[in-house]
């Protein structure tokens, strides 16, 4: 299929599958077609709403084009969101990741610098001295002997350069928005994702089935955030061995009184940062509860514990003897030896 017969298909409501969908996809990151074949067909199919199938296909041609990272590990976790919610919090999956890390479990964070946002996971992180311009495999080296890492998106996924024109020109949600958490460069199969929609928790599931996760929990909040919420309830659809199954999380299910945002919310990744470390220094508030209840989620996604509930329990453990602010400390002093 070429680019424009796949503009027309898309553009009458057509559903690609996904050998079209993996020619197309192909197609844009070999930089094969114009700026306005990506902008009108990242719009048409925007428009018409993208599929499982399309979702996966174009996941698998991506993840092919990535600069992969190598680890030991045989287990690799991933805390992540599309981003997209506007609701300009501190970094919380970012945040988790490291609690995650000092609970003893091999995580690979993927992420980027803010689009939406006032901070993104590669802001704060070099906000916290960590350094970001690593190669895959420094960051490989880095995950084996620090037990996190950060990938740092474009430099992992330097074929999506050619859509980003067209991406900032149309100023819509794209099918790209929803790659990132699907395009791990370390292969993760064990993750925590937040969505901006909740339309899109099923199929989103669905896709991180198809390209191989164990167990995936993807949640979107009833406020609206790509993070379970402590002022509100989090739906959630699960994957786990083959098995989609839904349910919801609420802050008072495990001890957390349902709170406003608005403390939380920053300007900055130095503001995002005071945050963090308010949190992982086990100073209780609603930033440490935030932290507390996405970090236990990510435990039991990663299948150290048996249950969220567990999951929170041990995040709190963690917190409160500041096991994750150390292991911030090592990953910056650790990543600063390649500079």
């Amino acid at each position: 299929m070429d680019m424009h017969s796949a503009i027309r298909s898309v553009a009458r409501g057509v559903n690609l599958d996904r050998e079209q969908m993996n020619s197309i996809m192909r197609i844009v990151m070999q930089g094969d077609a114009t700026p306005a074949q990506i902008g009108a067909f990242l719009t048409a199919l925007h428009i018409k709403g993208e599929t499982v199938d399309e979702l996966t296909a174009a996941a698998i041609v991506m993840r092919e084009f990535a600069a992969a990272v190598s680890v030991r590990s045989d287990k690799v976790v991933d805390t992540v969101g599309t981003g997209g919610d506007a609701a300009g919090l501190f970094n919380i999956s970012t945040t988790c990741a490291l609690v995650a890390a000092a609970a003893g479990i091999t995580v690979a964070k993927h992420g980027n610098r803010a689009a939406t946002g006032k901070s993104g996971s590669a802001d704060v992180l070099e906000a916290a001295g960590v350094y970001i311009g690593l190669t895959p495999d420094q960051v490989g080296e880095t995950i084996d002997h620090v037990g996190i890492g950060f990938m740092f998106a474009p430099t992992h996924h330097g074929a999506t350069r050619h859509a980003v024109g067209p991406r900032r020109e149309i100023g819509v949600r794209t099918i790209f928005n929803l790659l990132g958490p699907l395009t791990n460069p370390a292969a993760a199969r064990w993750q925590l994702v937040g969505v901006y929609e909740q339309r899109w928790l099923r199929p989103l599931a669905e896709a991180f089935g198809n390209l191989g996760s164990i167990h995936t929990l993807v949640v979107s909040s009833s406020d609206g955030l790509d993070e379970i919420s402590i002022a509100d309830s989090t739906p959630v659809c699960e994957f786990y061995k083959g098995e989609l199954s839904e349910f919801v999380i609420s802050p008072e299910d495990y001890g957390i009184e349902r709170q406003a945002l608005s403390s939380i919310k920053v300007e900055s990744a130095s503001e995002s940062l005071a945050l963090i470390h308010s949190a992982l220094s086990g100073e209780k508030g609603p930033a440490y509860d935030m932290v507390a209840l996405n970090a236990g989620a990510t435990l039991y996604a990663a299948d150290v514990v048996i249950s969220v509930g567990d999951g929170v329990d041990r995040a709190r453990a963690v917190l409160d003897a500041g096991d994750a602010l150390s292991k911030l400390e090592e990953l910056a002093s650790y990543t600063q030896r390649f500079r």
